[in-house]
């Protein structure tokens, strides 16, 4: 995954409406990325430039962030050389991936200079380097000592030198007979990793979807491609060549069954099949500022939570085993009433058996044929004394069979609450959801309640949703929302979801008196399964009824209800429609 040079062409597009604008603002909300605000004609608009090794990018943004009270000092540098300066050009070598913004700016002595800013996105070696007019480097945002380049050092004072480069040639201008020749001629033999030595600019997701058009799904090497899977393959980046230069570009975002973001491109992606889920975005930047916003909103808020989900995990192996012991136990008391049997023969036998016997041959009277039964005793007791050890051994099993059976049941109860708590940890969404869970788990008693005293905060509202046909549709975020929605807020001719058998969230239908029509209630279903442990199956049966039949059992755990007069619809989990009915 990454953002290749032609992407970058397709974001300069998108950003040339911006030449003539001004710089009005320049923040630096962290260490490695940079904010620059430019007035146009059409109004103001914001520039994120990021050289973090993880997520360098260029691209307009629309997402507010929050600055650090006193700037730091390439901001300030930023600022002294670019402030209030005109953009008049954006510059790109090919298809490298370095974007020259070039600013007419006013220098100390009141001279018009061209300051440059060079955002090169390359991974680990990203950078931001601001240059001056006599093309020296001002500063950058990452200082390149020779102790950590020796090919390419990057200080103030020195000359602004390209990276090095390969050669490669590029597929906006290169000849079919050209790229033909080079592609038979290239190692590595397997064709994807071929046309990334071959092209200049492209990222191993667009050369497998050029290589997966060429061999229509199956394996290609390039010294061994035909005629005609050559043909595809020249056709397939033409395609690409005409969508870039026309604008025409498809920008989208795959991600598995489990909603986790993979990979994205300016082209419509099918190597994935039915493995992946894929998203279309209008622009380029809208794109960029989504999956990485997306991506880093979802890896800071797993991170926030490895505690619970440790917490949790290790809850349910400890209940898990506990509840094997019992049924071990459970399984011994099966044979209480052979306890009692020895019991009473040896009572109606008493005349019979001696104090010191081992044993006790006797008549089972309780079989019409009478077979012979021999009867272990202890040699301590008398025969009295075993009659009564054989009847403890009786009773003891029969109260143990309750006990367990109750215990086992609660096990079971609170293996289904930790699992419906650990689902909705998965789907959890912000900092506020996390802190909602923990809340949650401090009341049922799994964590110490802490010394904070401050209120907690307001719980985020139900997810709503819109049904294609206008109703309302409401989730619960946790056990606690689900609990609230299901039995307070839902009135009675509402509609009640939840997945059959599986962890998940409860879902009302608002129907407001009405009867929603079946497509609102097979949507409602599909939210139903996307929102539960079941939204990476093929088929998930959702049940469904009117919220008054919905009861909560005394004593229960949040989240555990009980229904009737219910009907079952089977759906498939569909992340982009559950995706698109989102309010």
């Amino acid at each position: 995954m990454a953002l290749d040079g032609a992407f970058l062409y397709a974001v300069r597009s998108e950003l040339m409406p911006l030449i003539g604008g001004r710089v009005e603002k320049i923040h630096q909300p962290s260490r490695e990325e940079i904010i620059i605000s430019i007035r146009t004609r059409q109004g103001s608009k914001k520039l994120f430039i990021s050289a973090n090794a993880g997520s360098a990018r260029v691209h307009i943004t629309e997402k507010s962030v929050d600055n650090p009270q006193t700037p730091p000092m390439f901001c300030m540098l930023l600022r002294k050389h670019l402030g209030s300066g005109k953009l008049i050009d954006i510059r790109q070598d090919g298809l490298e991936r370095i974007l020259f913004l070039d600013f007419e700016c006013v220098n100390e002595l009141g001279d018009i200079v061209t300051v440059t800013l060079a955002c090169e996105i390359m991974g680990r070696c990203s950078n931001l380097i601001v240059i001056n007019h006599e093309g020296r480097v001002i500063d950058s945002i990452k200082r390149v000592d020779e102790e950590m380049s020796r090919e390419r050092m990057v200080l103030p004072g020195m000359k602004y030198s390209m990276p090095p480069r390969d050669d490669r040639i590029c597929f906006l201008t290169a000849e079919p007979e050209e790229m033909s020749a080079r592609i038979r001629n290239t190692d590595p033999k397997e064709l994807s990793k071929a046309l990334i030595r071959v092209f200049e600019g492209i990222s191993p997701v667009l050369a497998r979807e050029w290589a997966f058009f060429a061999g229509r799904g199956a394996h290609i090497d390039s010294d061994t491609i035909t005629d005609d899977q050559m043909d595809r393959l020249i056709f397939a980046i033409k395609r690409t060549r005409d969508q870039l230069n026309n604008g025409q570009c498809c920008f989208s975002v795959v991600s598995d069954k489990e909603g986790m973001l993979k990979d994205f491109s300016f082209i419509r992606l099918s190597q994935f099949g039915t493995l992946m889920y894929t998203r279309e975005l209008s622009s380029a930047s809208e794109l960029l500022d989504y999956f990485y916003y997306e991506r880093d909103r979802a890896a800071r808020t797993k991170q926030r939570a490895n505690d619970l989900f440790k917490l949790v995990v290790n809850l349910t192996d400890r209940t898990a085993r506990r509840i094997s012991v019992q049924r071990e136990e459970l399984s011994a008391c099966a044979d209480k009433d052979h306890y009692k049997l020895c019991g009473d023969l040896i009572s109606a036998n008493m005349y019979r058996i001696k104090k010191g016997d081992r044993s006790a041959v006797v008549e089972n009277f309780y079989d019409e044929n009478c077979p012979q039964m021999e009867i272990e005793l202890d040699v301590r007791r008398s025969p009295s004394q075993n009659a009564q050890h054989y009847y403890s051994e009786y009773k003891k099993c029969v109260t143990a069979e309750g006990i367990l059976a109750e215990q086992i049941a609660k096990g079971e109860e609170e293996l289904q609450y930790l699992d419906s708590v650990f689902d909705a940890l998965t789907r959890a969404s912000s900092e506020n959801d996390i802190t909602q869970l923990r809340l949650e788990l401090s009341e049922q008693g799994y964590i110490r309640s802490g010394g904070n005293k401050s209120k907690p905060p307001k719980a985020l509202p139900p997810v709503e949703y819109r049904s294609s046909d206008g109703y309302t549709i409401l989730v619960g975020r946790n056990n606690h929302q689900n609990d609230w929605l299901s039995l307070k807020f839902a009135e009675k001719t509402d509609i009640w979801l939840h997945t059959q058998t599986i962890t998940g969230s409860h879902v009302i239908i608002v129907t407001e008196g009405q009867t929603p029509p079946d497509s609102t209630i097979e949507e409602a279903a599909v939210i139903a399964a996307v929102n539960s442990r079941g939204r990476g199956s093929n088929l998930v049966p959702v049940d469904y009824c009117l919220a008054r039949y919905v009861k909560k059992p005394s004593g229960a755990k949040p989240g555990k209800v009980i229904f009737t007069n219910y009907q079952t619809a089977f759906v498939k989990p569909d992340t982009e429609l559950e995706e698109k009915l989102k309010v």
